[in-house]
């Protein structure tokens, strides 16, 4: 085989490699014990959205939406190599191929830590989300014992862990209403997660609800306009007297 050749497979053997850890962060059982926590600890919260549309954005692959009755169409997203694949293909570092204000809810489901652009990527969160709707936020928490998990499952690559009082305050200069925020999950990747630790102050994961509010209308000021008194000076049943002076 050519050198050029044995070069090419060799490299893409290292990006296949590569792929399969970063993979192997959120396939692993102790991710998927704390996406259940996480999904316990939203699901109040879920079950009051009502609306038509939905928008999941994830970071596992095959990340089915939650099953919400008060909602009836969902697009899911998973963030994979720089790029959007599930229900639609587009470019992770371009805005999201969508409308403004075209989903009732939107669910960021660790997405924000694969983002080639994560302040941008919620930027657009907001922007698709309509007046009134909820955003709903997951990930790790960078000060816990996950963050050097991560980083080993990675291989000393660490996935860009957001700091949520950050994202909070992000949130609320955006225009958004925060209506809940807590860690949840075990301490540590290998404890297991009882229902104290479900809610835990030391969780090694937390969840972000915000609400878009919405447009306040401005109301116009009725100018009053003169009534013409009759000659006899009766005015007509229900007329107000000082409407005419």
């Amino acid at each position: 085989m050519p050198p050029a050749a044995t070069l090419l497979l060799q490299m893409k053997d290292r990006v296949s490699r590569k792929q399969q850890r970063e993979d192997h962060i959120y396939a692993s059982a102790p991710m998927r014990r704390l996406l259940d926590a996480q999904t316990c600890a939203l699901k109040p919260a879920l079950q009051r959205c009502a609306g038509v549309h939905a928008l999941l954005l994830g970071a596992v692959r095959g990340d089915a939406p939650p099953a919400l009755p008060l909602l009836g169409c969902w697009t899911s997203l998973q963030l994979r190599e720089g790029r959007f694949m599930g229900d639609l293909r587009a470019a992770a570092d371009e805005p999201l191929p969508f409308v403004d204000d075209a989903f009732e809810l939107v669910l960021l489901r660790h997405v924000l830590e694969v983002a080639p652009l994560p302040s941008d990527l919620l930027d657009e969160a907001v922007r698709v989300l309509a007046p009134g709707g909820m955003l709903a936020l997951t990930g790790v928490h960078p000060l816990s014992g996950w963050s050097p998990w991560c980083c080993w499952r990675a291989r000393h690559k660490l996935p860009a862990l957001q700091m949520p009082w950050r994202l909070r305050h992000r949130l609320e200069l955006a225009g958004m209403t925060v209506e809940q925020l807590q860690r949840v999950g075990s301490v540590w990747p290998r404890g297991k997660t009882t229902r104290h630790a479900l809610t835990g102050a030391f969780g090694g994961g937390y969840v972000l609800v915000a609400r878009k509010r919405r447009l306040l209308a401005t109301p116009l000021r009725l100018k009053p306009a003169p009534v013409r008194v009759p000659a006899n000076g009766r005015l007509s049943p229900g007329t107000r007297r000082s409407a005419a002076l």
